[in-house]
């Protein structure tokens, strides 16, 4: 009879009695029973030794690991997630590395491993996401070449004022570049936070915004006067779709990590928050691996822009377009005639473009404003949807 590799409960206690009534040799009850004689002799001893419990299976596994933590790595991992409770095994991995506190480096799924052993992973609720395309919106593959920009959700802070914060990131590098806590959404504080950044970083080539305040308007184009600068410094601003965050999504995602690691809980008044967003600030870009970099910090990847000089000019526009400046009350004349454009862009010039017989398309610098329309003795503008065009306006 061949051997066996297991032998059930009731056969074991079976081979026991019939060992014990002593009427077969042990080699003869072992081929019986088709197992060897070591195993028949191992059972007899862990009979015994421990009665009936003896002949239960026993784990093949070593009781000691040789690859085990020790217990100063455990607890450097367990630290470093305290400090950074919402740092996944990857990003504690690659930080772990940088600081040389947990030698030699353990695997990252030893890492998830111990973190959840501790009971410091919060199972989290996964939604089922479709493909995403940024359909129209440039795609920044340098730094500087695409900024992000939104006011975070606001919340109260302890002194019973709202916080507002402004953020900015750079497309490529995710760097952080602002995160400032303003008490409303208003233009003129927005505004002096973009003429501090643009002298400490330059100036980008394309700003991703929302279509909320300060960033864009109910206006003609969604003009504001935050954009009409940008325009005037050779910057183009873009849009998303209203409704669609996730056109926006590398700057939503850092909000995310934003509302947890730096709002929560909110500070006393603006000057505290503040100062907890600078803390957060730096973390993010100087020790923060980042999986989507390949585990480097956004600061390693982010230098400051080339385009340095701040100076304010009208765009210009290319020899197909004629170029005609509005009024101080901000109409156009055209076709013999006058029509009213909008106000905030009062003595600027603006782009027009044939596109038919008696129908222009008028721009200010990217931004296409309209369509100018005879109708009748009348000029119309139909304001229809926005839309930016890239390489027909040299800025």
């Amino acid at each position: 009879m061949p051997w066996r590799m297991s032998v059930p409960m009731v056969e074991r206690m079976k081979f026991i009695a019939m060992v014990e009534e002593k009427n077969e040799s042990m080699a003869a009850i072992c081929r019986a029973f088709g197992v060897s004689r070591k195993t028949g002799y191992k059972w007899l001893e862990r009979f015994q030794e421990y009665g009936p419990e003896g002949l239960q299976e026993r784990s093949s596994a070593p009781r000691k690991n040789g690859n085990a933590l020790r217990t100063d790595q455990i607890d450097a991992i367990v630290a470093l997630r305290k400090e950074r409770p919402s740092w996944g095994p990857r990003k504690l991995h690659a930080r772990l590395r940088t600081l040389g506190t947990c030698e030699p480096l353990p695997a990252v799924s030893t890492i998830g491993a111990v973190i959840k052993r501790h009971g410091l992973i919060r199972p989290r609720r996964r939604r089922a996401i479709g493909p995403r395309e940024l359909t129209g919106l440039t795609i920044g593959e340098r730094p500087n070449e695409v900024w992000c920009v939104d006011f975070k959700g606001d919340f109260l802070l302890g002194d019973g004022t709202r916080c507002y914060p402004l953020t900015i990131t750079d497309y490529e590098s995710r760097y952080l570049i602002a995160c400032v806590a303003l008490s409303s959404t208003a233009e003129a504080p927005a505004n002096e936070v973009f003429k501090r950044v643009f002298l400490e970083y330059g100036l980008p080539e394309y700003i991703r915004s929302d279509n909320g305040t300060p960033f864009s308007s109910t206006g003609i184009g969604g003009l504001t006067k935050l954009c009409i600068d940008w325009i005037k410094l050779g910057i183009v601003p873009e849009r998303i779709e209203p409704g669609h965050p996730e056109q926006n999504g590398r700057h939503e995602r850092m909000h995310r990590t934003l509302k947890a690691e730096a709002t929560r809980p909110p500070q006393y008044d603006l000057a505290a928050q503040q100062r907890a967003f600078d803390r957060f600030r730096h973390e993010y870009n100087d020790e923060r691996p980042h999986e989507a970099i390949g585990l480097r910090t956004p600061a390693s990847r982010y230098a400051v822009s080339r385009r340095r000089k701040i100076e304010f000019s009208s765009p210009t526009y290319p020899d197909t377009m004629q170029t005609r400046a509005l009024d101080a009350r901000g109409r156009l004349r055209n076709h013999g005639k006058a029509v009213a454009i909008t106000k905030s862009l009062a003595t600027e010039f603006v782009g027009i473009e044939q596109v038919a017989d008696g129908v222009d398309a008028v721009y200010f610098g990217p931004l296409r404003l309209g369509i100018l329309r005879l109708q009748g003795k009348e000029l119309v503008l139909e304001r229809g949807a926005q839309r930016r065009i890239r390489a027909a306006i040299t800025l």
